[in-house]
């Protein structure tokens, strides 16, 4: 990406305005911005809000070119294009992306920036509805899809087991599917239960409950010490009428927010940070996830600092 100090100029002064959705093609200051989004599995929200937003930030920007949407293995695979340049945006789990972080890291192209914190994401142990197994220490034993290794949701998976005292390697049959081949399996009866984390609903465990009773296991009794290693985790509430499931289920609450890199220029980020908001109606369309983007609570990707192009955002937001 390149900009001069001319088209910064300007476009920080149209969105402070908040003239930028209305500036017509033949003026567009950011028609050369070329973008990468790193996603995840085609079936999940990351992909799903990721199309939308490709198609929301060509149009409301007028860029040259719709923004390239890359399907990946989750969050620690994207941060990994991040860092390499080989994505420009991506999504992420809060607790991937504060791994290893360098926050003062501000003259390095490749550091952490954060646009903004989008949706909450919940942590899905999903088994068959006849399973006898209702807590996660019932587990031992059995053969369990943890996600893939590149993903999110092996890496809090980790986490998770480490604190409640169990080991992927020697209390678990581990298997490391993605959530389509993870559902598969379930039906088949080839696994007993698998992780996944992600928005609600995630479309894969709906289509896998709408053909073959599940049960989400409630993680009540293990939230206090999950949290006391791991702060930054919350606890959450999957609704009963989510995935077509008995009764709600209490389970942990993962963050997830927009990266970019810290070389960004400040008017792409405003940008991307404006059309976000501008166009979160339409985006609700492609994914309920999305009604959950709020303003007030989008600044709140600690310890992931903000890119200054979004913080430069927020402060115009907040006096409109």
């Amino acid at each position: 990406m390149t900009a001069d100090v001319g088209r910064r100029t300007v476009l920080r002064g149209l969105g402070a305005a908040g003239l930028l959705a209305a500036l017509p093609a033949c003026s567009a200051p950011l028609a050369d911005v070329r973008l990468t989004i790193a996603t995840g599995g085609v079936q999940g929200v990351y992909f799903t809000l990721g199309t939308a937003l490709a198609q929301a930030w060509r149009d409301a920007l007028h860029l040259g070119a719709t923004p390239a949407v890359r399907s990946t293995g989750g969050s620690v695979e994207n941060v990994a294009l991040l860092a390499s340049g080989a994505a420009d945006v991506a999504f992420c789990q809060i607790d991937v992306a504060a791994e290893g972080l360098d926050a003062t890291a501000t003259g390095d192209p490749g550091a952490r920036r954060a646009l903004a914190r989008i949706y909450d994401e919940f942590v899905h142990i999903v088994v068959p509805r006849s399973s006898p197994v209702t807590t996660p220490a019932q587990l031992q034993g059995a053969r369990v899809s943890l996600g893939s290794r590149t993903s999110g949701v092996y890496f809090t998976v980790q986490r998770f087991l480490s604190a409640i005292g169990l080991s992927p390697e020697r209390d678990l049959r581990a298997a490391f599917l993605g959530v389509d081949a993870s559902a598969t399996a379930l039906r088949n009866g080839e696994i007993d239960a698998f992780f996944w984390i992600g928005g609600l609903p995630t479309p894969s465990v709906t289509k896998l409950a709408a053909a073959f009773p599940i049960r989400l296991l409630n993680l009540q009794g293990v939230l206090s010490q999950v949290r006391s290693v791991y702060p930054l985790y919350a606890a959450g509430t999957v609704p009963a009428a989510t995935y077509r499931i008995p009764d709600p289920v209490t389970t942990l609450l993962v963050r997830n927010v927009l990266l970019v890199g810290a070389g960004m220029a400040d008017d792409v980020a405003y940008s991307l940070v404006d059309t976000l908001f501008r166009n979160q109606p339409q985006l609700a369309l492609a994914s309920a996830a999305a009604l959950t983007i709020d303003l007030r609570a989008a600044i709140g990707t600690q310890p992931v600092p903000l890119h200054q192009g979004a913080e430069a955002y927020y402060r115009a937001a907040k006096n409109t």
